[in-house]
């Protein structure tokens, strides 16, 4: 039994635990959603729905709804109109213990007031699975989102004396400790350097690869393009428009939502869209 369970004071919890996906079922979904956050309203209207097997890019200018979207889609956000539904279900329906174990949640800041070892924080993500059938798992995945994120080396550092990108990567590894079939990712590629965006980037089309639903906001249109089976850009807290990053991120739509003129060109290599700002010289 792990330490967890021991100090919930049970061996084994009953729970429904969730089945691995089917390729392409819904594993989320938000309809007519209407958010307001204080006096503004952020989201208006906004639908979306997040299917195992890909990479969601949410993409828009600053305000557009993006971090607000994605916090309604982990019912971490409530929503003044509308319906989000987990795993074929409202998300109200769901205990916090349940949600825990279909979604996972990283979130724009990564905070620790109390300088826990790394490891220890990568741990915090199996906590849902204490006292399960599925904790013996706990090790294993620990190890294996540490490698992934190439954060094994400072283990048993303290996470208040972690770089903004050191921490980025640790809070990212504990997302996927979680093992959760959907991932939630507020711009998790914000503090990085070139090597360790692309590698955020391939865990997340390795996590899609194996039947997991990723939706990912990002600030970087080449990432999006490069690595998202399908973008929504968002403007003015609704959908703008949404499909394969070949398809939407066109010259028009991109300079009308971001008050940008750019020129979108085809990758010399693979074809993915190039987006470049037309500057004045």
């Amino acid at each position: 039994m792990s330490l967890m369970a021991k100090l919930l004071g049970t061996a084994r919890t009953v729970r429904d635990l969730p089945a691995a996906p089917a390729p392409g079922a819904v594993l989320a979904e938000a309809e007519r959603l209407r958010v307001r956050l204080g006096e503004r309203t952020v989201l208006d209207g906004a639908g979306l729905t997040v299917r195992a097997g890909q990479v969601l890019a949410l993409v828009g200018p600053n305000g557009a709804g993006k971090s607000t979207l994605l916090a309604a889609l982990a019912a971490d956000t409530p929503a003044a109109e509308g319906t989000v539904r987990v795993a074929g279900r409202p998300a109200g329906e769901w205990s916090a213990a349940e949600l825990a174990l279909r979604r996972a949640v990283l979130p724009q800041a990564a905070t620790l007031s109390f300088p826990f070892p790394v490891e220890d924080v990568v741990r915090m993500g199996r906590t849902p699975w204490a006292g399960t059938a599925r904790e013996d798992e706990d090790e294993e995945a620990v190890r294996a989102a540490m490698a992934a994120t190439e954060v094994t080396e400072f283990a048993g550092r303290p996470f208040s004396a972690l770089s903004g990108g050191e921490r980025a990567r640790v809070a990212l590894a504990r997302v996927l400790a979680q093992r959760a079939p959907l991932l939630l990712l507020d711009e998790p590629t914000a503090a990085l350097d070139l090597r360790h965006q692309e590698l955020v980037l391939r865990i997340c089309r390795e996590r899609a690869a194996a039947g997991d639903a990723v939706v990912v906001v990002l600030h970087d249109l080449q990432l999006a393009a490069a690595y998202a089976d399908r973008a929504a850009v968002l403007h003015g807290g609704r959908i703008a428009a949404e499909g394969p990053p070949a398809e939407v991120f066109t010259a028009g739509l991109i300079g009308e939502v971001y008050r940008q003129p750019v020129e979108v060109l085809p990758h010399p290599a693979g074809g993915t869209p190039l987006v470049v700002p037309v500057r004045q010289r």
